[in-house]
């Protein structure tokens, strides 16, 4: 089988092109055809060397991907050849609250990940995705729009009416605008594009913001809303909480869910968290309960993922090129296999 590995280190002169045997699963195990792999910031990390994880090279990149059963090993019961599934992100997170020692268990990091022809994973770890969603759709699922459900609905409590702010139109953003939505929300949505704040308005934003033109953001939502937002999805991390914060209502949310700018936040002053009884809460993207729940909202609703391109698996570097532009894209970049 064809797969792209770093193979003996970090950066993106490792992207190597290798043919591997198909691997055999072993017991409660199945093997997947793999057909489409989608990326996320994370993989951008984990390829630059700069995720505080550690990786056995050769190592196989990506943690997102959709495809099909091709063999069952002894004792699966959860699957039969011919189902068409996703890996959950965390292989063990099955439900609960998050927990010590899940982000050790992740697919694209410290484990081998989905960027190959055929995959090995514990029936544990597999979903079903949505029957209308194609294969490159059904890959944007594990992480981005785990991520937005989770936060917004599983732990956000998101409600009919309530306000959400969300940052850029990254893969993201873009699912949780389109869970808001869903569950009866108003969506403002910042980028520093007029043509992506005009796209985000198609999806049905109910408010945009140009940050390049308004740096004071959080003062802008405050103005729009009349006393703040109710749910923040942070993407920034050091840059962007401290105007997150101050874009809530008493008693809002913020989720931290990205690092764009960085992880420290230098002698930050808490007291606007005291001021605004705020809860800041950090993601571990959800757990395999919750991906399932929200398959069903997505059936339910015939929502479709947002995707920019679509690259074929021996452009990966190109793929990858185009994540870390940052601001080219809108929506999700998706590698077929």
């Amino acid at each position: 089988m064809k797969a792209i590995q770093l193979k003996n280190g970090f950066g993106f002169e490792e992207l190597t092109m290798t043919e591997l045997d198909i691997p055999t699963p072993g017991p409660k195990e199945v093997l997947i055809r793999m057909r489409a792999a989608s990326l996320n910031y994370r993989d951008l990390v984990v390829l630059s060397g700069l995720m505080p994880i550690e990786v056995k090279f050769p190592f196989i990149p990506l943690s997102d991907g959709a495809g099909e059963i091709v063999a069952v090993g002894q004792g699966v019961t959860r699957f039969r050849v011919g189902h068409r599934v996703a890996g959950n992100f965390q292989q063990r997170f099955i439900g609960g609250n998050p927990r010590l020692g899940v982000l050790e268990e992740s697919l694209g990091g410290p484990l081998n990940g989905v960027a190959a022809e055929y995959v090995v994973l514990h029936e544990d770890g597999v979903v079903p995705i949505p029957d209308h969603l194609t294969f490159e759709e059904a890959s944007t699922l594990p992480i981005a729009a785990l991520t937005a459900w989770s936060m917004l609905i599983e732990y956000g409590g998101l409600q009919a009416g309530d306000t959400v702010l969300l940052q850029g139109t990254g893969g993201v953003s873009i699912f949780g605008l389109q869970f808001s939505l869903m569950a009866g929300a108003r969506v403002i949505i910042t980028s520093s594009s007029n043509d992506k704040l005009e796209r985000a308005k198609d999806l049905g934003a109910w408010q945009t913001i140009n940050y390049s033109e308004f740096p004071d953001w959080d003062k802008a939502a405050l103005e729009l809303t009349g006393g703040g937002v109710d749910h923040v999805l942070d993407v920034g991390g050091a840059a962007t909480m401290g105007n997150s914060i101050n874009a809530l209502r008493t008693g809002g949310t913020v989720s931290m869910v990205g690092f764009l700018s960085g992880l420290t936040i230098p002698e930050y002053d808490v007291s606007s968290i005291l001021q605004k009884a705020a809860t800041v809460r950090g993601s571990q993207v959800g757990n395999r309960d919750h991906f399932e729940k929200m398959n069903r909202a997505i059936s339910h609703h015939g929502l479709h993922p947002v995707i920019d391109r679509v690259f074929p698996l021996d452009r990966i570097g190109e793929a990858f090129a185009l994540l870390a532009e940052g601001k080219q894209y809108f929506g999700k970049i998706v590698v077929q296999i």
